[in-house]
């Protein structure tokens, strides 16, 4: 009997890609795998041809050979040795391996013991708040919280001192459990330790076995200066302390940096809008403008600057986190309109207005003119 294209086998084109052929054969060997077609036969044989095809197209050599040959490729003694003499057994494990991992989601072992050694303890998270005066110099700050600490009477191992943990005696210290259900054996966590090996018959008294005790801690935090809203802090082993002597995890600052009542900022840089008369605006002035470092600096306002221009001063926004280089300041010109006039100024602006011609206002008399050109089409 010849045997079936494997493309058609998987139901992939053959363009598809590694990902795309993985795919198939993960969903193929779910369907026909023996665990769930115990004692049929057809299941069985079609999950070995889907295993064989999936062996052949996800390596790069084997799968051009193919394309190329065939499955001539792959008899007599000059191919890649021919899956009449295929090894299914011994072999399945590293495909099976391949496509769902450690099989911990769908309860498949390939016999291989895996005991669990990552005792580490938890991270910790803690929020901070600081204002944008503090992002721009950096500071220091104490923070105080509660955590797990390593128990300081049995030194985390969790047995009282003078005794040791034994090995359990349900899983003989794999920390797993194995029963074999025709093709394949299924592992399960140890349910008398939980997966550590080893049971602990003699509690220590001050932390009952846990190995930990709860601790308030207090710690000083260097808070480098260009700290964004969000940036993440790590302390390395300053965490929950790890079970069974594990290693302790890490705690995790996150920085909300304040907002500030004259500054706006967009990473390194720093905006604001500063109001000026029409008076001002029309004849041109200096005038003096705070920046973050809490100095003050002078800047020219050219004469016949519109409301909305924006003027930028080099190095004078934000530094730039673990650079030596800093943003920029903009500064947005608002135009003000006096809301409430004397009479004096009203006959001031009324003459003015009289004495106005199109030349003062190119944008008016620019904008008109389309609009004249509108009406009239």
């Amino acid at each position: 009997m010849s045997k079936r294209d494997y493309y058609e086998v998987l139901g992939v084109n053959k363009s598809a890609n590694k990902e795309e052929i993985k795919k198939a054969y993960r969903k193929l060997a779910l369907k026909y795998h023996p665990d769930k077609n115990k004692g049929d036969k057809s299941s069985e044989e079609k999950f070995k041809e889907a295993s064989e095809a999936y062996h052949v197209l996800s390596d790069d050599k084997r799968k051009a050979n193919y394309d190329q040959f065939g499955h001539a490729a792959f008899q007599g003694s000059g191919g890649q040795g021919g899956f009449s003499n295929f090894d299914f057994s011994s072999s399945f494990s590293d495909i099976f391996e391949d496509v769902f991992g450690d099989f911990g989601d769908f309860g498949f072992s390939t016999g291989r013991s895996r005991r669990r050694t990552n005792n580490r303890g938890n991270d910790l998270r803690y929020d901070i708040s600081i204002d944008l005066n503090d992002a721009f110099k950096g500071t220091e700050k104490k923070i105080s919280y509660t955590t797990y600490k390593k128990c300081k009477t049995c030194s985390g191992g969790g047995a009282k001192p003078g005794s040791k943990p034994s090995v359990c005696n349900y899983c003989g210290g794999q920390g797993k459990v194995r029963s074999s259900q025709g093709f394949f054996t299924i592992q399960q966590t140890c349910p008398q330790c939980s997966g550590e090996g080893e049971t602990i018959k003699d509690p220590c008294n001050n932390c009952s076995g846990i190995g930990k005790t709860q601790s308030n801690e207090s710690v000083s935090v260097k808070i480098p200066k260009g700290v964004d809203d969000g940036t993440r802090i790590r302390l390395s082993g300053k965490g929950e302390a790890g079970s069974k002597g594990g290693g302790s995890g890490d705690l995790y600052l996150f920085v909300s940096v304040e907002g500030h009542n004259i500054f706006k900022r967009a990473e390194e840089n720093l905006y604001y809008e500063l109001p000026i008369s029409i008076a001002d605006a029309a004849l041109g002035t200096t005038v003096e403008v705070p920046s973050i470092d809490g100095g003050k600096t002078k800047i020219k306002i050219p004469a016949g600057t519109q409301s909305g221009k924006q003027l930028r001063l080099r190095g004078k926004g934000m530094p730039i986190l673990r650079r030596s280089s800093t943003g920029d300041l903009y500064i947005r010109i608002i135009t003000e309109v006096p809301t409430s006039l004397t009479k004096k100024q009203k006959e001031l602006l009324e003459e003015f207005k009289t004495l106005e011609d199109t030349k003062s206002n190119p944008l008016i008399k620019t904008f008109f003119d389309k609009a004249k050109k509108f009406w009239k089409n």
